[in-house]
């Protein structure tokens, strides 16, 4: 039966209304180096706080557990 492992990056939003604390190449030099260990995007979600703004960015990854 396979069995797997997740992993959960969290990404706030500080810099202002909408923007990521992380610029888009260093989240994707991030993405392809848990790529690279054998983790898979799952989903993002992002949680909300007053008026409707994003509050954080939740990426959820998987990868097969080794025996």
């Amino acid at each position: 039966m396979q069995t797997w492992e997740y992993k959960t990056i969290k990404t706030s939003f500080t810099k202002g209304w909408g923007s990521p604390q992380l610029e888009p190449l260093e989240y994707d030099r991030l993405l392809n180096q848990l790529g690279a260990q054998g983790w898979e995007l799952v989903s993002i979600f992002t949680t909300n706080q007053e008026n409707g703004r994003s509050g954080e960015a939740l990426a959820v990854f998987k990868r097969l557990r080794k025996p």
